[in-house]
């Protein structure tokens, strides 16, 4: 079964002046935008990580990306620039619901002992 891609290559030309470069020592890394494809397959389809079609690379390559990316900031770098893209562009509707409702259960349906406490 073929693989959907869904990064186009629109959104790629955005991304990938915010990935990390190769490291300057040892070997070069696979693929940026395949794996950020196989990431999005693993969290859009739900599957484990062993499922990974093998279009998509190696699934152990792709889950230390994520986390490597997430310890160094790469995720956070590209979700602030593609948000202040999307904000610039008026693509984003900033609404806000504030909800100040307060529910208090009874000390006894938070199983506190009777006779204890409150009299």
């Amino acid at each position: 079964m073929p693989v959907r891609f869904v990064i186009s290559d629109a959104m790629w030309e955005r991304i990938e002046p915010l990935m990390p470069a190769d490291p300057v020592r040892g070997r070069r890394w696979a693929d940026h935008r395949r794996t950020l494809e196989a990431i999005a397959w693993k969290y859009r389809t739900g599957a484990p990580w062993r499922d990974l079609p093998e279009e998509l690379g190696s699934f152990t390559t792709a889950h230390k990306r994520l986390l490597r990316w997430a310890v160094d900031g790469t995720w956070r770098r590209i979700f602030a620039a593609v948000l202040a893209d999307a904000d610039a562009g008026g693509e984003i509707g900033w609404t806000v619901s504030v909800d100040s409702t307060v529910c208090r259960a009874h000390q006894h349906a938070s199983g506190a002992r009777k006779g204890v406490g409150w009299q």
